[in-house]
């Protein structure tokens, strides 16, 4: 199933732009989990976590980081002066020791294929299979949700709107269409563990579709992607 154009405009809310830099936000406990905001001092940390095949055969590149300079690259996008205001992605750390496993977060607030805020999340591969993907985003949603709103004009995938409420949004008097607040994903249709994450945490998939595959060494081929969504009515917590 080929990407079509199916953007329409609706009215909606968005969290109140830009976001409170990393030094104002406060960190999220869970059972297992503290996940705070990223600092330069998690550049090895990221690092390693990029060094992992595993991890980067789902990233865009699909390649390990050949050195450092990358992974910086990478982290400025989440760091001050900048990164901080556009983004909120996180690091997440295991509570007992501090040891970073994992990024997750909003990396973008406009997704080019879906139109919502777009979330992702990596975890080191020895993490894996032990539920933290879980309870990271049943967290990271409730903080999401409880950020200060505002309204807002967005051109969004007009699946997801109707995956949302199931009639296509309401009219109002000027013809534009309001619809309920959604944060998408988009995950890769063969990574079964990651999907199955999204559909844990409350996500419907709403799209499935093919794209030229950007990854290094997959030149020619396409890809297959779910789009998933979640409203905050649909989410679920596992906060402590």
């Amino acid at each position: 199933m080929a990407a079509s154009s199916n953007m329409i405009r609706v009215k909606t809310t968005l969290p109140k732009q830009p976001f409170l830099p990393n030094a104002d936000r406060q960190p999220i406990q869970t059972e297992r989990l503290l996940i705070r905001p990223l600092t330069q001092d998690d550049l090895q940390a990221v690092h390693e976590l990029r060094t992992q095949p595993e991890v980067m055969i789902f990233t865009a590149r699909g390649i390990v980081d050949t050195d450092i300079a990358q992974a910086q690259e990478r982290l400025d996008n989440f760091l001050p002066p900048r990164g901080d205001r556009e983004t909120y992605n996180t690091a997440v750390c295991l509570a007992a020791t501090g040891e970073l496993i994992g990024l997750g977060g909003v990396h973008r607030v406009a997704s080019p294929a879906l139109g919502w805020p777009e979330l992702g999340y990596q975890f080191k591969r020895e993490h894996w299979g032990q539920g933290y993907a879980t309870e990271f985003l049943r967290a990271y949603l409730e903080r999401w949700w409880a950020l200060p709103r505002a309204e807002a004009e967005v051109e969004v995938d007009a699946r997801s709107v109707a995956a949302a409420d199931g009639s296509g949004g309401l009219q109002d008097g000027d013809g534009g269409r309001v619809v309920p607040e959604m944060l998408a994903a988009m995950v890769d249709a063969n990574n079964p563990g990651s999907w199955r994450v999204m559909e844990k945490a409350g996500f419907e998939r709403f799209k499935e579709w093919k794209e030229p595959d950007s990854r290094v060494g997959f030149e020619g081929k396409d890809v297959s992607l779910f789009g998933y969504a979640c409203t905050a009515k649909g989410r679920k917590s596992d906060v402590q």
